[in-house]
């Protein structure tokens, strides 16, 4: 698809800039979305690999500097002069708080770029809550959804407390990670003592610095420099199945959702490759109760695990930034693109039809071979109209490079069970100890309920 037949398939009178820190393929997908219903989308992401580069979606694309990034969003936002801007990662969601704190301490209240991080964000107190797991949970347990016991951890006192009430197994948690890189099983005390550490370490510059050589990641250095300190929460451990929605919202209201249950995935912390999209009310009414208690405006994601017994959601933790399922537009109530484009644009909303009428949806590229297997009653996501983007997601940076293999054939060497999902985890962080997400049964289980219900409803 060229830039000119992009251009005309709508009116082009929303101009979106997509901010991302990492090398993720959830931002160039919504770009496409958004695209299509007929926003002007600039980009402001790593350079020259991102997949934000690599689809004729985005008009143009502007570096995110590591050491830098907000003069990098101020020179962006004044070149592109965006009507909204959609953060993809956590790191540009804090950016652009700490531009919003800093404007407003040069005493530059009520200036446009002040306005327009407020209308893409939301209420700026809304922040130091979305960022810390132990808050984000205090307030949905406030506005009555069900959540895991969870406590603060700041020392092996809290951990000696904490397990002397707490059955094995149990989760800890690091605020400011993502991806479940920041996520460890407990089944014993030295687990407990041993991932404490790791976590409270993360920011180290040794780590930093193999996060930009191997990684390519330079925006840890930043944390490293400015001594970013990472909260940690231990959680009672949910015995069930992954699930999670996606919603965009406007001034505290949800204009457009998508459930979905995890099929599979790449272990028990791991992202999703096959989901079964669903009419979760527990889910839906997180989301919308959230959203209004902290005034959000734009896209957010919400995790949960269904409990095994009781069929109930649990929320466990909350991204307040774009998160799967948010690109595929699943018509009425499910397009958070459309839901996009109508609401700045202040123009009705134009009922898309369905990508798909299947339940069952496998992400491209890491579901492409399971749902190959699963045949007509899966929904291939591969996004055909952009060859250059497929190319890049089937062989994406880094991983390709040299180094980033070689590190990756050493540490399956040194613990073949390790996963790495992307970002090699340092040898002491082995998840080798994780069990499956879901068993084969659950599959067919998924599979015989999406060819049951034949449609989305």
């Amino acid at each position: 698809m060229s830039k000119d037949q992009i251009r005309a398939s709508g009116p082009s009178n929303v101009r979106v800039l997509l901010a991302d820190t990492n090398w993720w393929a959830n931002s160039a997908r919504l770009a496409m979305g958004l695209a299509e219903t007929g926003c002007e989308v600039f980009a402001i992401c790593p350079k020259p690999n991102h997949a934000l580069t690599k689809t004729h979606a985005v008009q143009k694309t502007f570096r995110y500097r590591a050491l830098h990034p907000i003069d990098s969003l101020i020179s962006t936002i004044e070149a592109v002069n965006p009507d909204i801007i959609v953060p993809a990662c956590d790191r540009s969601v804090r950016h652009l708080h700490e531009l919003h704190a800093q404007l407003k301490a040069q005493g530059n209240g009520g200036t446009p770029m002040m306005a327009l991080i407020e209308r893409s964000l939301g209420a700026p107190a809304s922040h130091p809550i979305v960022a810390s797991r132990y808050d984000l949970l205090t307030l949905a347990r406030e506005e009555g959804v069900l959540t895991p016991d969870t406590t603060r951890i700041h020392s092996q006192e809290d951990l000696d407390k904490w397990s002397a009430r707490q059955l094995y197994p149990w989760v800890l948690k690091a605020d400011g990670t993502w991806g479940g890189g920041g996520v460890r099983v407990i089944r014993s005390m030295e687990d407990a003592q041993r991932s404490l550490y790791q976590l409270e370490k993360m920011s180290r510059f040794t780590r930093s610095i193999k996060r930009l050589v191997v990684n390519r990641d330079a925006f840890w250095l930043r944390e490293w420099w400015v001594g970013a300190q990472r909260s940690i929460v231990a959680q009672s451990y949910i015995y069930g199945r992954p699930a999670n929605c996606a919603a965009f919202c406007w001034m505290g209201k949800v204009l457009a959702i998508i459930a979905v249950e995890v099929v599979r995935a790449d272990g028990a912390t791991g992202p999703a490759s096959i989901v079964s999209v669903v009419n979760n009310s527990d889910m839906t009414k997180a989301a919308e109760k959230i959203a209004a208690r902290l005034r959000l405006s734009g896209f957010f994601g919400l995790d949960f695990m269904i409990e095994e017994e009781t069929k109930h959601a649990y929320l466990i933790e909350m991204n307040p930034r774009l998160a799967p399922p948010s690109h595929i537009r699943l018509g009425k109530g499910r397009d958070l693109a459309g839901a996009l484009w109508a609401q700045v644009s202040g123009q009705p909303s134009i009922d898309a039809r369905s990508v798909t009428q299947s339940n069952l949806i496998a992400y491209f590229p890491q579901g492409s071979n399971d749902g190959k297997i699963l045949g007509d009653s899966c929904f291939q996501d591969i996004p055909q109209e952009e060859p250059e983007l497929v190319a890049e997601l089937l062989n994406p940076f880094p991983d390709r490079t040299p180094l980033f293999r070689m590190i990756e054939r050493l540490t399956r060497k040194s613990n073949p069970r390790q996963k790495t999902e992307g970002d090699f985890a340092d040898a002491d962080e082995s998840r080798n100890n994780l069990d499956p997400v879901v068993a084969d049964a659950a599959v067919t289980e998924a599979v015989g309920k999406a060819r049951a219900r034949s449609t989305l409803t």
